[in-house]
């Protein structure tokens, strides 16, 4: 068997890797480690498509429900988490199985990550408040005028990223693209990685998109679950309140838009997503294994996993 094996599942939303990950876990004495940033999120399970019951009986899950929604979680810190229960498995002869579509998430893991200082949280909300006085385009103007690199990658209405890179240059006195140019730190480096890529065409990835948000909301009680995000009094611009379909049902819920037309803003964001997903994957992350299906409970894909691992 490999020396140090972590498998890594990926794919766009709705493609099953949940699933593949949880059997895969149950069947290699494993367990299941989060990769989604979305997930990692207490308050939004329903929302964000955590694991199952049945999957997570299936097999243990850890790194999943792990943050308050009022905390910004951030890559860095996931990495550290996932490296530590990683080598815990590893003592434990268990397998790690890291599971997520955050293409982020799986980069750092898979390759390192920039090694960018902490930011204090008060040049971020000194950064907000500026954007309630002055408005975002006074600080896009201001970030080509400091970091013309990142600014010309960026959208003018991308307020979290805009946000990002002038905190950056405030508190390190550097710019991000002078950062992004920095040897990455691989928390890994003994690590043998098994990639596995769930790729089915984007048309069954936005029928299921859309079947799955109708249940959310006919059976699974998403409402109720914004609903209660929503009385929580949460920032509008923390993580957690931007996963896909909060804000597109939260429109609804205060009676700002119909909802049908909600449910259907939020199925056209999140077959958005899921392309963006989909491209990702297709053009940056290698795979040892590509599975081109939905996995639905295919008893080949985990004999292929099996014959990777048992190498």
């Amino acid at each position: 068997m490999l020396k140090n094996p972590v498998l890594v599942i990926a794919g766009p939303t709705a493609s099953g890797k949940s699933a593949l990950a949880a059997q895969a876990a149950h069947d290699l004495n494993g367990v299941v480690l989060n990769c989604d940033s979305m997930q990692i999120y207490k308050d939004i399970p329903i929302i964000a498509a955590a694991p199952t019951e049945e999957e997570k009986k299936l097999a243990e899950h850890r790194l999943f429900e792990i943050y308050d929604c009022d905390k910004r979680g951030n890559v860095v810190d996931w990495l550290n988490l996932c490296a530590a229960e990683i080598r815990k498995l590893w003592a434990e002869k268990r397998l790690p199985v890291v599971v997520g579509g955050t293409g982020f998430y799986v980069e750092a893991l898979l390759n390192g990550v920039t090694p960018i200082p902490e930011t204090p949280i008060e040049v971020r909300e000194q950064l907000q408040a500026r954007i309630n006085q002055e408005g975002l385009e006074n600080l896009y103007k201001e970030l080509q005028q400091k970091d013309a690199e990142i600014a010309a990658k960026l959208n003018p209405n991308d307020k979290t990223r805009i946000v990002r890179a002038l905190e950056v240059i405030a508190a390190t006195g550097q710019k991000l693209s002078e950062w992004y140019k920095k040897p990455l730190i691989q928390k890994l480096p003994e690590a043998h990685f098994i990639t596995v890529k769930i790729m089915p065409s984007l048309d069954v990835i936005a029928t299921r998109c859309c079947l799955r948000l109708d249940k959310m909301v006919d059976e699974l009680g998403v409402l109720a679950e914004i609903e209660k995000l929503l009385n929580k009094g949460v920032d509008e611009n923390m993580p957690a309140m931007k996963a896909l379909g909060v804000p597109e049902l939260s429109l609804f819920i205060k009676g700002q838009m119909l909802l049908p037309e909600a449910l259907d803003l939020a199925k056209l964001h999140t077959r958005q997503y899921a392309k963006r997903q989909r491209t990702w994957l297709k053009n940056k992350m290698s795979a040892d294994i590509v599975f081109e299906n939905v996995y639905e409970g295919q008893k080949d894909y985990l004999q292929q996993i099996f014959n990777v691992i048992k190498l």
